[in-house]
């Protein structure tokens, strides 16, 4: 089950190839149904145990794979957007046959992350999500995509170059017979080479976070990429580095994690309330929703880092809905595109043509902006009640970013949805068809998860509490 969940995905990419194009639609949104729909039957058994044989025996490379706990439930959400995805571009991109292809390509590669627990396999999904991510830029991206691709390809094989290097540094000085996760944690590394390990596997997940200064691919990416923003969900769902710190980083590097936590504390906190500030000068919805996630990411590393357990189950609960709602806000971003023919914050009066794309526009910023009742407050609230019984003041200024997201998120709304529109602006029309859905379906997610949250932290809370108390 847990293999065809992963592969499917690409089988369909592949099939969607040889597949006459007026059947590639509905070929591509049953196969993103199906993944789906695999992922809540595995949820309702209880997860996928472990899967574990050789794959190249000769340098100790397993193919061991798991879903359970909080892999599965950002396995959901993976798939759960990538349908969404997959709908919305058959309906906004013409002749979207690659569009979708390239969207289910990653959907494996972003599955096989979640699902992987052998370190070079890691790797190899890690890379496998990055060229679809290239390839849908480079050939649906805006004029300057090639400057955007460039920088994006450069940061990521930067941090993967280094974290490349530490897998097979964690194997080889710590004597284990493969890179399988168990046999990694039967044989750890210890001392400085701990440390110098550490650094080199967080310099591709603080790339992927991201955290500052490793953020500055990240608002080129999303603003070159297409006006539709499918592009920009796929990218939201990248944003891995917080679950491989969580499932190898602080599993195979406690000591150098316990180590480094004031620092890495601290440059999540700045992280937070920096993306924040700078959201605030954005005239650009696109940049504004990239230096908005770059925030929440923040928030997510502080948590993660803190070693604290309600900090690190509401920095994985708020991983997997800032997912669903950040990736919303980017598609209810190009449903104004299409209407207005433009992305700037300032275009005004969209609430009196298009109340309903609106009205739902502005419940998805409640959910980013951690309003109670929606998914995003309770990761938070979180975060921050269990950072603070490590380091208040830390706590205190990634708090100051909640106000900041108020500010920055009422401030653009307003002036695009509620100011006056222009004389002569062209005639808006509301949500059509499967745009009810495409927005519907996430807003509803936020709302039953920030009302009913224990299926998602019965999920979460068994597998903090192993990594804290020393197991896998």
């Amino acid at each position: 089950m847990i293999h065809l969940f992963i592969f499917l995905p690409m089988l369909a990419s592949l099939l969607l190839l040889a597949t006459p194009v007026r059947w590639r639609e509905e070929v591509a949104g049953f196969a993103a149904a199906l993944t789906l729909g695999l992922g809540l039957y595995m949820w309702g058994t209880g997860g996928a145990e472990l899967v574990s044989v050789p794959w190249i025996a000769a340098l100790g490379v397993t193919y061991s794979v798991a879903l359970d706990g909080v892999s599965l439930l950002l396995g959901l959400v993976t798939a759960l957007m990538t349908l969404v995805a997959i709908i919305y571009t058959a309906r906004r991109i013409p002749n979207p046959g690659t569009m979708l292809s390239l969207i289910l390509a990653m959907e494996t590669g972003l599955l096989g992350i979640y699902a992987a627990r052998d370190l070079v396999l890691f790797y190899v999904f890690f890379e496998d999500a990055l060229i679809p991510a290239l390839l849908m830029l480079a050939m649906f991206g805006k004029t300057h995509r090639m400057a955007a691709l460039i920088k994006f390809g450069a940061y990521t094989l930067m941090g993967s170059m280094l974290m490349l290097i530490s897998i097979i540094g964690v194997k080889y000085l710590g004597g284990s017979p493969t890179f399988a996760l168990s046999d990694l944690m039967a044989h750890p590394v210890t001392g400085a080479a701990q440390t110098w390990l550490y650094l080199g596997f967080l310099a591709a997940m603080a790339v992927k976070l991201p955290l500052f200064p490793l953020h500055a691919w990240l608002p080129d990416f999303h603003e070159q990429n297409h006006d539709s923003g499918v592009a920009d969900v796929m990218g939201t769902l990248y944003k891995v580095g917080a679950y491989g710190l969580f499932r190898f980083g602080m599993t195979l590097f406690p000591d150098a994690s316990l180590e480094l936590r004031p620092v890495l504390m601290s440059l999540a906190a700045f992280t937070a309330i920096y993306a924040a500030w700078i959201a605030f000068r954005q005239p650009d919805w696109k940049r504004l929703l990239a230096y908005a996630g770059q925030s929440h990411m923040g928030f997510v590393a502080l948590g993660i880092f803190s070693l604290e357990s309600t900090a690190m189950t509401g920095a994985l609960y708020l991983l997997a809905f800032q997912n669903v709602y950040t990736g919303a806000l980017f598609l209810a971003a190009g449903m104004l595109q299409e209407r207005v023919g433009s992305l700037s914050t300032r275009v005004g009066g969209v609430m009196t043509q298009a109340p309903i794309l609106s009205g739902v526009t502005m419940s998805l910023w409640f959910a980013s902006i951690a309003v109670p009742g929606l998914a995003g407050f309770i990761g938070e609230f979180s975060i921050l009640l269990g950072a603070y019984q490590i380091y208040p003041w830390l706590a205190f200024i990634a708090g100051l970013s909640t106000i900041a997201a108020a500010v920055y998120a009422l401030n653009a709304y307003q002036t695009t949805y509620w100011q006056a529109r222009p004389p002569g602006g062209v005639k808006l029309f509301d949500l059509q068809q499967t745009e009810w859905l495409v927005l519907g379906v996430p807003l509803i997610v936020c709302i039953v998860f920030g009302v009913y949250s224990a299926p998602a932290l019965n999920l979460i809370q068994p597998a903090v509490r192993a990594l804290l108390g020393g197991g896998a």
